[in-house]
């Protein structure tokens, strides 16, 4: 007598609510482990200057890429820097934020697009009426 298994198959639903948990496990608790080391971008463009702080605040003196370098037009939205504004050390909690955002304009987008399918597809099946 031979078994043969078959694999057990997960609905769509179970494997998107798993897809969501980990991704808000990853932001969520992942993120405080990440380096506050500049990466490899920002290591290469503070090559040849070094930060000192005036009447306090960070400047660089010395010749190197990032010295004229300004804040990009979103370094004043509340999730910038990934942290929450004026909230110290919330690299977690931005993290969560953005993948809540994320998923709600995601699972927007896909209602919108399959409501209008639906829409069509209704639509033909009438004859166009």
């Amino acid at each position: 007598m031979t078994t043969t298994s078959h694999p057990r198959r997960v609905s769509r639903r179970t494997f998107l609510a798993a897809f969501a948990v980990a991704a808000l496990l990853i932001a969520g608790i992942v993120s405080y482990a990440a380096s506050s080391s500049p990466d490899g971008l920002d290591s290469a463009t503070l090559r040849g200057c070094e930060t000192v702080e005036v009447n306090g605040a960070e400047e660089l003196s010395g010749n190197c890429i990032a010295q004229h370098a300004t804040d990009h037009a979103m370094a004043s939205s509340p999730l910038a820097d990934y942290s929450v504004r004026g909230i110290g050390y919330t690299n977690g909690i931005a993290g969560v934020i953005g993948v809540l955002v994320t998923l709600a304009v995601a699972v927007g987008l896909f209602w919108l697009i399959a409501s209008r399918r639906s829409a069509r597809s209704t639509s033909s099946a009438d004859g166009g009426r």
